[in-house]
């Protein structure tokens, strides 16, 4: 038992101080997942019923998952892009369409305002399942994102569609780095 122990806090620890790396109390590792290369990075599920990948640069159709929603962040490809991976430090210009999981309503995208959206990664401008969910995704690739709320808003709802305590799905294009 006393081993046990000893081996527990030895993995606390190391868990701990990976944390600390990355500046913020979740990994910032991503989960890609295509039908020609499967990666699947500790902290970050797979989707396992995903949206249709649709075409890029059109705005998208979410689907949501039936059942509960995951706790913890889940990632999936639908297009794998061709261009650089973004990094932390990165200026990133996408399009995005958001949906709700309660309401299975959209509650925000960029494609109705025909304006995309652009964000610097790791300055902490964007939800943390955006700063977590992003990181890696190529040029020209679509990422699909479920985001719980503690990754999220959390217990307090920023507006209209987005109830407290609300898992959020999004699907991203990026379009470039800059």
């Amino acid at each position: 038992m006393t081993r046990l122990r000893t081996w527990t806090l030895v993995a606390l620890a190391a868990s701990g101080l990976g944390l600390a790396a990355c500046g913020s109390s979740s990994s910032s590792s991503t989960t890609t997942t295509t039908a020609t290369a499967s990666t699947v990075t500790p902290g970050i599920g797979t989707i396992s019923d995903p949206s249709a990948a649709g075409t890029f640069g059109i705005e998208p159709t979410i689907t949501v998952p039936p059942g509960a929603p995951p706790n913890q962040l889940e990632s999936k490809d639908l297009i794998v892009g061709t261009g650089p991976a973004i990094k932390d430090g990165d200026k990133a210009t996408v399009q995005y369409v958001g949906v709700a999981y309660s309401s299975k309503k959209v509650f925000d995208s960029s494609w109705s305002r025909n304006q995309p959206f652009d964000f610097t990664l790791g300055e902490g401008t964007v939800i943390p399942g955006w700063e977590q969910g992003i990181v890696g995704m190529q040029v020209g690739g679509r990422r699909e994102l479920i985001i719980p709320p503690s990754l999220a808003y959390g217990s307090t709802s920023p507006g209209s569609g987005i109830a407290a305590n609300d898992t959020l799905i999004f699907i991203v294009d990026l379009l470039k780095i800059n």
